[in-house]
């Protein structure tokens, strides 16, 4: 019974000429060969699928090939050397798998045998693939062998991972570096393939095929041999339907669906690829991909060998990609990458992937540039009712002014505050009457949460805490908080100014106020004016070193919160008034929880200093 032989065994290289994409190599090795400077050790380094293994054993051949008196560069392939070679059957050339044996008893048993004549060929070639893999130990043990093998003997150690070799490895080896199969030659090479096997295939879907391999010719014939199996003619579709990929044609409907911003299509076009048995994340990782591609077509749209596009999507593809900025574009990546781990990661990836997709619309529009159809800047900051317009004027729905330098100034309207300031004091009539606005509703509580969002944890959790926005007239705003945490809240006020700038996209002064306590239970409230509106709230002076705080006249406390005296009344003085401050929330907790049980607060009298404590 024959047996199948796939491809990449089959379209082995055999000798130097016929490496792919690695002239370099195997010109250095070709002239070593013929000047007979053969290297007592050989380090080849590179991506998997380019040819590591097969040089090691071309090198072989062509140092063992009986049909020559000494070394060649084109072995004969017939002789018994040739063919156990190509085999891997030749008792000479011992062919070690490092992965399997890591330890320092394997690599002093090879060096034992190393010191052996060879049985049949010139040279014994011990050839060490994946060698990155060899312990600490087995790497020193080595280190003599390598520097001074024996005559007879040379060492190939093959590795896709150099960095983790020892470096007095490396330097003990000549080095080669294997680099990935440029597109045009695997191109060629899987087209001579396919002629060879009367594989019926499409030039775009060879040249798919080529760019989904990224380098390496082992996955790109593996790749091709299972796309040998299909009845017709070879389509790129098969080819991304075989792969598991998303077809190009399916992620530019979805770009589309992004900018043109339909958020229903968008699920349209998920739905569709999850139906089909994609991937949530492969969908994902696609999709990111594809931005890389549009930011290549951006960016270099002559260089399509950077990108796995074929050309009948491609100058589409550039054309398409003008109308987009390049932040979008780079804003859509980031928020891609970042979205992965979520996908990954969850129970329900479906639905995750749905969350990302629809996310990028805010990505888009926030960066890209405003057009007629698309939401300006301006249009996308915190709507604000307004109140009905006067015939003639224009509807006030925003609380952001126009640009200074692209526009007139307008009139500030007046706003209309639960908490307003006292009224200022008449001017005098000027000789041009202003013009009549109408006035501006602000919702106050919508724009505070709008604040609270864009702080930082620790002040977020003060101010939604503690603190109201009670105010907001033209430049400036007023925030009320409690008497006891001012200090803490002034040095805060930077990050609502900046908060606030970001939201009207203007600046905005931010001043501190401290709330009014509530009357201490039995005090009575001073009559005022009925014309003179109460005093809401205190404005909180900035600190300052040089000027310190004056002391503040308290009000003395009520009787039933005087602690009762521990001296007879005869031989204690006459005490002044305790000064009392301010009941803040910890003293009204305090006095709340007193009279629960039916007590009272007391306050401790200060220790009287002896006179060991008095200074002489």
């Amino acid at each position: 019974m024959a047996f199948y032989e796939p491809l990449h065994h089959k379209y082995r290289p055999q000798s130097f000429a016929d490496l792919v994409g690695q002239n370099a190599i195997a010109t250095t090795l070709t002239h070593a060969i013929e000047r007979q400077r053969i290297a007592p050790a050989y380090l080849f380094t590179g991506p998997r699928g380019t040819g590591k293994t097969s040089s090691a054993r071309i090198l072989a051949k062509s140092l063992n090939c009986l049909s020559s008196a000494h070394p060649t560069v084109t072995p004969c392939g017939t002789c018994d050397a040739c063919q156990t070679i190509a085999r891997g059957t030749a008792l000479d050339v011992i062919e070690i798998d490092a992965a399997s044996n890591t330890g320092v008893d394997n690599i002093r048993e090879l060096i034992e045998r190393a010191q052996f004549a060879p049985a049949q060929c010139r040279y014994k070639v011990y050839c060490l693939d994946e060698v990155h893999m060899l312990s600490t130990a087995a790497f020193n043990a080595l280190l003599k062998t390598l520097e001074e093998p024996p005559l007879h003997v040379v060492f190939v150690l093959a590795t896709t991972d150099p960095q983790r070799v020892l470096p007095t490895i490396i330097s003990r080896c000549q080095r080669f570096d294997f680099r990935r199969i440029p597109l045009s030659a695997m191109m060629d090479h899987l087209s001579y393939i396919a002629a060879q096997e009367d594989i019926a295939i499409q030039p775009d879907a060879i040249a798919l095929i080529a760019q989904i391999a990224q380098g390496g010719l082992r996955d790109a014939e593996s790749l091709l041999d299972q796309l040998s199996l299909q009845e017709d003619t070879i389509t790129p579709a098969q080819v991304w339907d075989l792969v598991g990929s998303v077809p190009e044609q399916d992620l530019f409907s979805l770009v589309k669906a992004i900018v043109s911003r339909q958020p229903a299509l968008i699920l349209e076009h998920i739905h569709h690829l999850l139906d089909r048995g994609r991937d949530p994340l492969g969908v994902l990782q696609n999709l990111a991909q594809f931005y890389r591609d549009l930011l290549i077509a951006k960016t270099a749209p002559k260089q399509r060998e950077l990108v796995a596009i074929t050309e009948a999507t491609w100058q589409p593809l550039c054309e398409f990609v003008e109308q987009m900025s390049l932040s979008s574009l780079l804003m859509g990546q980031q928020h891609l990458r970042q979205c992965e781990p979520q996908v990954k990661n969850t129970t329900q990836p479906k639905l995750w992937l749905e969350v990302a997709l629809l996310g990028l619309l805010d990505a888009d529009t926030s960066t890209s540039t405003p057009t007629s159809g698309s939401a300006s800047p301006q249009s996308m900051a915190p709507a604000i009712p307004a109140s009905s317009p006067q015939p003639g004027q224009e509807p006030a729905s925003l609380c952001v002014p126009p640009n200074p330098a692209t526009a007139a100034p307008q009139p500030q309207p007046a706003p209309v505050s639960s908490n307003p300031p006292p009224a200022a004091a008449p001017t005098a009539p000027t000789e041009t009457a202003p013009i009549e606005t109408a006035p501006v509703e602000i919702d106050l509580d919508q724009l505070w949460q709008q604040i609270l969002a864009q702080l930082n944890l620790p002040s977020r959790a003060l101010f939604s805490q503690h603190g109201k926005l009670v105010f907001f007239q033209g430049a400036e705003a007023g925030i009320q908080i409690s008497k006891n945490l001012a200090r803490i809240a002034q040095p805060k006020l930077g990050e609502v100014e900046a908060a606030l700038q970001q939201q009207l996209r203007r600046k905005i002064k931010v001043t501190l106020h401290l709330a009014t306590p509530d009357p201490l239970p039995g005090a009575t409230s001073p009559q005022r004016p009925a014309t003179e509106p109460p005093p809401a709230m205190a404005t909180l002076p900035p600190p300052s070193a040089a000027q310190p705080t004056p002391p503040v006249e308290l009000p003395a406390p009520p009787d039933h919160l005087v602690p009762p005296s521990r001296e007879p009344p005869q031989n204690r003085p006459a005490p002044a008034a305790p000064v009392w401050p301010l009941e803040d929330e910890i003293d009204q907790a305090s006095r709340s929880f007193a009279e629960f049980f039916n007590g009272t607060l007391v306050t401790l009298e200060p220790d009287v200093p002896t006179t060991a404590d008095i200074p002489e």
